[in-house]
């Protein structure tokens, strides 16, 4: 996958100028997406506890897309966040490093603001390995969603892989307050 792949997993979830948090966002491959969608008045939290990762995705990120403002958190993400309300969430390949996903999954929801969206990119397996021990199966992640206050869970990218069939983008939105859908 390269650059362009990834534009094209999350594209059609993400608005301009809005407040996203990446979760586990690594090296930053998926951050830089985010950052290139988001534009001029987008903020970013970018969440990962490997510190060189993030000051990586610094030196890339602050080249690339000054305009977009960018804060480095070294935290786990699975503990309690201190984050504004968001407009929101991208994981990108790490809820699989999750076992137990409910519980996170609901308390995370908690940062999005009604309507906002939830965004995974995940391999669509329900088997894992060393390297992707937990993975989550699209309609496996269908029931998580349901069952942690989202709705409109809809696919809206695939990738072919070679290890495990296919990664997938979904995108699932935070209902709003009123119930009104959207």
């Amino acid at each position: 996958m390269d650059h362009r792949d990834h534009l094209a997993l999350i594209r059609s979830a993400v608005r301009k100028a809005e407040v996203w948090a990446e979760l586990g966002s690594g090296r930053g491959a998926f951050t830089l997406a985010l950052a290139e969608l988001l534009g001029a008045g987008g903020r970013i939290y970018s969440l990962d506890r490997d510190r060189k990762a993030l000051r990586h995705q610094e030196g890339l990120l602050s080249a690339r897309f000054p305009e977009v403002q960018v804060r480095y958190l070294a935290v786990d993400f699975t503990e309690p966040l201190a984050l504004p309300l968001l407009d929101g969430i991208l994981m990108a390949n790490s809820l699989h490093f999750v076992r137990r996903k409910g519980a996170l999954l609901k308390r995370l929801v908690a940062h999005i603001r009604p309507g906002g969206r939830f965004v995974l990119v995940e391999y669509n397996a329900d088997r894992g390995n060393p390297w992707v021990p937990h993975p989550v199966a699209f309609p496996a992640w269908e029931s998580l969603t349901a069952q942690a206050g989202l709705t409109a869970t809809r696919k809206i990218g695939s990738y072919p892989s070679r290890f495990m069939g296919e990664i997938y983008a979904a995108e699932s939105r935070k209902q709003p307050e009123n119930g009104d859908g959207g």
